[in-house]
């Protein structure tokens, strides 16, 4: 078989899977239906409850997972690139770190104030993310330009100050400490249209410019020399793809809080599979991570009779493949 063909047949593949996790994500939950009643909704005969239980619930809940399963994995596979490392994904340059400390901290002083889309901790953690990402990119500045591994060890450093600040919050605000979880651990509980409208445009946008920047990552993985001499702006170009990464991570962030492994085992798995060109690994990263994190949700919410943070499942299945991956490639 061909390389060609067994892209196409892991694309059919993902995408076979990915409408079997909707339609069981539309047929789970706390309210018994059966594929009947969801019949009956296609066919417009279902009833109100009916109606507001499949569509405003359950699906929003399932296609807010599928984005921020997507933007992780897409987050992840530029981030990747971008230091040619395999171990690199969003928690590395501290956008995950910094945007939990602006969500806890919104809830220690008791910020209210919502905004189009999201509440005034998916704001707090929006804006601390990108906040924290623009800082690293500052102090790792010498004399007009950046090393990546400058870049690395301060963003390492500025999520392990962020977890810190986290940790000092809550310990100084117990009483937030069973909203904070929320952050902490991960969960589409609050899911709505909302959310998945502040969230989609975004998403949008930052794919379509990964997928048009893909060639220039290809050529960054040459050498910036390499990369230069073939045209490639290597400084835009950088800055382009740090920003969409920190953008995509603080999105996902801000809507389900902290989901760990997703932009770092599912863009590697991928390619393993297809291969380094990014061409095609971050169209094909995006779909498996919107599908892997639309299965964990399930996961969590069916495993035991209360609700898993989504985040035990995540690193429950991405844990054991991480490591397993380490044994085969030492």
């Amino acid at each position: 078989m061909s390389a060609k063909t067994g892209r196409r047949l892991l694309l059919v593949f993902l995408c076979l899977l990915a409408a079997a996790g909707f339609f069981l994500s539309l047929l789970t939950g706390p309210v018994r239906t059966s594929p009947s009643d969801l019949w009956q909704l296609v066919s417009g005969r279902a009833s109100g409850v009916e109606t507001t239980i499949f569509l405003d619930l359950r699906l929003s809940r399932a296609v807010l997972a599928f984005l921020v399963g997507a933007a992780l994995a897409l987050s992840g596979a530029i981030l990747q690139g971008y230091f040619q490392n395999p171990m690199a994904d969003p928690f590395v340059i501290g956008v995950s770190s910094g945007a939990s400390l602006g969500a806890v901290l919104a809830l220690a002083l008791g910020i209210r104030v919502a905004f189009p889309g999201f509440s005034a901790q998916g704001f707090m953690a929006f804006a601390s993310g990108l906040g924290i990402v623009s800082l690293v990119y500052l102090l790792s500045l010498r004399k007009g330009a950046f090393k990546i591994e400058t870049l690395l060890l301060t963003g390492i450093a500025a999520g392990s100050l962020a977890s810190a600040l986290t940790s000092f919050l809550l310990f100084m605000r117990s009483d937030s400490f069973d909203q904070a979880v929320f952050w902490l651990l991960g969960s589409f509980q609050l899911a709505d249209w909302k959310q998945v409208a502040a969230v989609a445009p975004w998403f949008a946008v930052c794919l379509a410019a990964s997928l048009w920047l893909a060639k220039d990552m290809n050529l960054l993985a040459m050498g910036d020399e390499s990369a230069l001499a073939l045209g490639c702006p290597v400084g835009r170009v950088r800055k382009a793809f740090l920003v969409l990464a920190s953008l995509l991570a603080a999105l996902a962030v801000s809507v389900s809080g902290i989901i760990g492994f997703v932009g770092l085992v599912v863009p590697h798995w991928i390619r393993l599979l297809i291969g380094p060109d990014h061409r095609r690994l971050f169209p094909y990263a995006t779909l498996a991570g919107g599908t892997f994190l639309l299965y964990s949700d399930l996961i969590a919410r069916t495993i035991l009779p209360s609700e898993l943070p989504i985040g035990v499942i995540t690193a429950a299945v991405g844990a054991p493949f991480f490591l397993y991956l380490l044994h085969q490639k030492r």
